[in-house]
């Protein structure tokens, strides 16, 4: 039984066979293409569960390749890249990938990163329905979200992790919970990756991300989702 299919998205044709061979050999069905628009062509004709995009590409880039997967599917999207920097983590997740990995990337990791992306959430009893923050209102059921009368689009992982705090809210959640409840029992350790996703989701959810209304730190231990108690 196949444990997912994946498109691999990378103009070196040595990658994308180191890939293959990894990727067949832990039980996934592999396709690869060497350019952005070979990718979209791709998808528009079969079904994948994953695209391993690289996000440094000649012709149609990683990160407009991914805009334009996202506009049009929730797959999930890893975007790998050979820099390690902030910047360049927030560049790959305002363009709608769910995740990030760094050339060269150590297999193991790639590995718990793809199974993460795969992996959907095992608890059954979140929130549900329609939530307003202000400005902002979610949708649960339809996972639609509105900013300001104009749609805001979270890649998957993020409206996990938003789904997970509301169902925990006003509760202090450690880092490591955090991690482990939404990505898997891969994940622990890894508090500036968990940041980055937490910053994402500010920015779409507070009116004043530097200035958090209702994704709170807690210093050295994790956050807390604040919901003021309803009116009578």
């Amino acid at each position: 039984m196949s444990a997912g299919r994946i498109l691999v998205v990378d103009d070196d044709p040595q990658i994308r066979r180191v890939m293959r061979v990894t990727l067949t050999g832990h039980g996934y069905e592999v396709d690869d293409v060497k350019n952005g628009e070979a990718a979209l062509e791709k998808l528009r004709d079969e079904r994948f569960d994953l695209v391993l995009l690289d996000m440094n590409m000649p012709g149609m880039g990683g990160l407009e390749t991914c805009r334009a997967i996202r506009a049009q599917s929730e797959i999930a999207i890893i975007m790998l890249t050979v820099r390690d920097s902030e910047a360049d983590k927030v560049d790959a997740l305002d363009a709608g990938a769910d995740d990030y990995v760094t050339k060269p990337y150590n297999p193991p990791e790639l590995l718990a990163r793809i199974r993460a992306a795969l992996r959907r959430t095992p608890w059954t009893q979140g929130p549900s329905g329609r939530m307003t923050l202000g400005p902002v209102e979610v949708d649960f059921d339809t996972r639609h979200v509105t900013a300001r009368g104009r749609s805001v689009r979270l890649t998957p992982k993020e409206f996990e992790l938003l789904r997970y705090f509301v169902a925990h809210a006003n509760k202090v959640l450690s880092h490591r919970e955090l991690l482990q409840a939404v990505w898997g029992p891969d994940y622990g350790d890894q508090v500036d990756y968990l940041r980055v996703f937490v910053n994402q989701l500010r920015k779409k959810i507070e009116t004043k991300p530097s200035s958090p209304v209702y994704l709170l730190t807690e210093p050295w231990v994790g956050y807390r989702f604040y919901l003021p108690p309803e009116k009578p």
